[in-house]
């Protein structure tokens, strides 16, 4: 086997190990953005208000404070945020006050590294796969923040849909630029004519900016004609669900469910399987 065979073999287990190590950053991208995003609204009111500068308040950013345990306060020193492993030597637990650790912790950091593996082994050792694991690691993370804040960060959204344009642009895609670029701008405007009609028809906002812009960065990685695919399937498990909550009493207060974790699975349908499979699933 070549020297070149033998680096393609390893390029799963490669990003894979890549993968673990993003996902446990993920993590903490998915629980500090949107409370970054507040503390920057709250300021910005403040100032607006006339009421002057607030206090300092201490650093609050993705790297600063230290991350600590959300029970008793105490510090994850560094060799107890080893992805995976850390999780499975202390039992799930923390290993100050033995407090149950959400298991969402670790299935972030799997999950990513499938995804990234899956991208070593199609693309080997390269920009195209590190192009396409930023994707998926952008879409897992806008899933899970807008499931739980429903927000879509404008600093994961833009900086996607410009990859997806440049890795159109270099071919890393397999997409036309000429398709990418109809596919970000059909995008964003068949939900804002969504949104706008609803609006006009009852008075309500459907849906929020984030989905039109989360939209046009699926149409730059997977052209235009990928889009209604994707809003086929998104839309069809996204009502499912929302039968399932609304019987069993799990919708929120006031009925929201956010649409952005449903584009983003489809998304991710689409690269795994391509735009097609999406039309099987939902029966077209």
């Amino acid at each position: 086997m070549s020297p070149d065979a033998d680096l393609l073999a390893l390029a799963p287990w490669i990003t894979g190990m890549l993968g673990l190590l993003v996902g446990s950053f993920l993590n903490v991208v998915i629980h500090r953005l949107p409370r970054m995003m507040q503390l920057q609204w709250d300021a910005e009111v403040a100032a607006a208000s006339g009421q002057g500068p607030a206090p300092e308040a201490p650093a609050f950013n993705l790297l600063t404070p230290r991350s600590r345990c959300p029970h008793c306060g105490a510090a994850i020193a560094w060799h107890q945020n080893i992805p995976l492993l850390s999780y499975a030597l202390q039992g799930g637990r923390c290993a100050a006050c033995q407090a149950p650790i959400g298991l969402r912790y670790p299935l972030v950091e799997l999950a990513n590294a499938a995804l990234f593996a899956w991208c070593g082994a199609h693309w080997g050792l390269g920009l195209a796969a590190a192009a396409w694991a930023a994707f998926c690691a952008g879409l897992l993370c806008l899933a899970l923040i807008d499931w739980d804040s429903t927000l879509l960060p404008d600093d994961i959204v833009l900086p996607l849909l410009w990859l997806g344009l440049l890795g159109a642009n270099q071919h890393w895609t397999g997409v036309s630029l000429d398709s990418a670029l109809w596919g970000a701008i059909l995008g964003y405007l068949a939900l804002w004519s969504i949104y706008w009609a609803f609006k006009l028809a009852t008075g309500k906002e459907g849906m929020g900016y984030g989905d039109f812009k989360l939209l046009a960065c699926l149409g730059a990685w997977f052209g235009w004609p990928a889009l209604v695919p994707i809003v086929l399937m998104s839309s069809v498990i996204g009502a499912l669900v929302g039968i399932g909550l609304k019987i069993s009493g799990g919708l929120r207060e006031g009925g929201v469910m956010p649409f952005g974790p449903f584009l983003c699975g489809a998304g991710l349908v689409c690269l795994l399987f391509g735009p097609s499979s999406v039309l099987k699933v939902v029966g077209l």
